[in-house]
Parts: C-alpha cells; sequence; structure tokens
C-alpha cells in the first residue's frame, strides 16, 4: 500500500445507453464506477485493478490523454493514474465512455484547462462518437443528447423513480462488431416509428406509466432486432424478468449486457429470481447514479 498525497480522486459512473429505441441518443448513469486516483510523477504511468482492465500498448485512458495534448498543443506534466474499476469491460456499460470522461477530467486538472461542463462534452463525445453514454457519465442521471450543426445538444431529465438489475454474460462485445450488424438505411416510415417510440417512452418515465414506458423498450426498431443474433437469450430473459415484476427489459448500449427496469421495491426480488435462474451470469441490482463525473483534491492509498 502507498500513500499519495496532495493528489486527485475522479470518480466515474458506468452508464447504459438506449433504452430500446432510444438508439444513440438516451444515456442513463448507473451506480458502478470507475475511480482514478491521480498523483504527479517523474513520468506517465498507469495502473489498475483488476490489471486485465490495461493493456499497456492499448489504452484507452492513455491515448484520450494523449490525444488531448496534441489537440491542446501542450505537453501535460506527467501523473501516476491508478484506475480501480467496478465497470465490466465490453460489456454495454459505458466502460470506455467513463474512460474518455475520465482522461478529460485527468487533464483538465494537470493542465489547468477550467473546461466548461458542456466544454468536456463536446469533447467526450468526439473522442466517442455520440453523445449518450458520455453525457450519463459526465452529468448523471437520465440525458437526451442530439448532434446538430457541428455540435452535441443535450438535456437533463428527472431522475426516474426505478431500481435496476443487469444480467451480465461471461462474454464481451465489441461496439464496432456489434454496429457491423445494423443496416445502413431504414425505410422512412419506419424511423418515423421509431422516433416516436422514443418519445413515447420518455413521456411515459416522466408521468411513472411504467406499463407503457415498458411497451416502448420493446418496440425498438433501429438496433435490437438486428443484434438479436448476437444476443438470443433477450427474449428469455425478458420473458423471466417480467414475470419476477420488471416493467421493461432491454439491451443495454451496445450488449451483451441485458438491463432490466423495476419499480422502486421490486428491483431485489427480480435480482434474485434472475440470479436463480442464470447461475453463469453476473445479475446486479444497481441504482440510477444521479451525480456525474466528481473531482476531489485528497489524500489517498492504494495499491
Amino acid at each position: 500500500m502507498k500513500e499519495y498525497k496532495n493528489g486527485y480522486v475522479i470518480k466515474v459512473p458506468g452508464s447504459s445507453a438506449n433504452l430500446g429505441p432510444g438508439f444513440d441518443s438516451i444515456g442513463l448513469a448507473v451506480s458502478k464506477y470507475v475511480t482514478l486516483f491521480v498523483q504527479y510523477a517523474n513520468e506517465w504511468r498507469f495502473t489498475s485493478v483488476p490489471p486485465l482492465l490495461l493493456n499497456e500498448e492499448d489504452n484507452l485512458l492513455r491515448t484520450v490523454c494523449m490525444e488531448l495534448e496534441k489537440l491542446w498543443e501542450l505537453k501535460a506534466p506527467p501523473v501516476h493514474v491508478h484506475i480501480m474499476s467496478e465497470i465490466p469491460m465490453a460489456r454495454g456499460l459505458g466502460s470506455s465512455a467513463a474512460a474518455i470522461v475520465g482522461a478529460i477530467e485527468v487533464m483538465n486538472i494537470v493542465c489547468g484547462k477550467n473546461l466548461t461542463p458542456d466544454e468536456k462534452l463536446q469533447l467526450a463525445a468526439r473522442f466517442e462518437g455520440h453523445a449518450d453514454n458520455v453525457a450519463a457519465s459526465l452529468y448523471g442521471g437520465l440525458i437526451v443528447s442530439t448532434f446538430r450543426n457541428g455540435s452535441f445538444e443535450y438535456i437533463k431529465l428527472p431522475v426516474p423513480k426505478m431500481e435496476l438489475v443487469v444480467v451480465v454474460p461471461n462474454f464481451e462485445a465489441k461496439t464496432s462488431e456489434s454496429r457491423q450488424l445494423l443496416p445502413d438505411v431504414l425505410p422512412f416510415k419506419e424511423a418515423v416509428l421509431g422516433s416516436s417510440h422514443a418519445n413515447v417512452l420518455l413521456g411515459g418515465l416522466m408521468m411513472q406509466d411504467w406499463k407503457l414506458a415498458g411497451k416502448m423498450m420493446e418496440s425498438d426498431v433501429f438496433h435490437e432486432p438486428y443484434r438479436l443474433k448476437l444476443f438470443p437469450q433477450l427474449s428469455n430473459v425478458r420473458d423471466r424478468a417480467k414475470k419476477a415484476g420488471a416493467f421493461g427489459v432491454s439491451i443495454s448500449g451496445a450488449g451483451p449486457t441485458i438491463i432490466c427496469f423495476c419499480e422502486r421495491g421490486l428491483g431485489r426480488n427480480v435480482q434474485e429470481k434472475l440470479q436463480g435462474e442464470y447461475p453463469d451470469f453476473a445479475v446486479d441490482y444497481l441504482e440510477i447514479s444521479s451525480v456525474g463525473s466528481e473531482v476531489h483534491s485528497n489524500h489517498f492509498t492504494c495499491v
């Protein structure tokens, strides 16, 4: 164990995107976190728990930090970044988005940039390619975003009073591979239908009409029908989760995690029932993280 003084602690929530029809637009921050312990050092160094989080040749945190040096045309003071993550890698719970947000927070500190929340989002969304996950990790809660006239627009909605249960399979799904299954073009009428489903989904969540929201979650036309070949267990999990008390079930982000939405007080029962049904998968009870990324100056101890 080593004690660091005058360091920084950065905590970033994971996220679930889409919620069914809100493809590349709706993001929800969840109570799994990546925590970065940052200390000035003689050279850049990244360590992590669990160790498999890092690959020295291909580290997203490192890559974003170095890309920001190029973008800002400066040389950042080197730091040791120790990473502790609860977010499973490549499972559809926003691990890459949290890493991107964490890297921006690190560079904002060490380079003295004093970025506004919106400036952080514009940077993060460009690294990620869209704003849904990164906006949720930055701001917390339920975020709806879009891209218009060269910039990302977003709004934070009131946090729905619901609980979450995630069924996390024991295999990864790369977003790039999952996206290859999607069509390049949708017929106009189908796109209009998909857009209306997303609109009604948000209305249902805001009005706590859980039955209606659940219907909309399961009426996506943008991505889930095409991704089912990767996640054939979705329909089975959906049936069992709803019997246990969930009102809606969808693929979390690009998968393979399946996320179940429950009224308050029902999440633990759904978790218990699904864990019994799927003993080979991790089944976790989660809450919505109403707070996004946080930065604290502090003393800390880590491995």
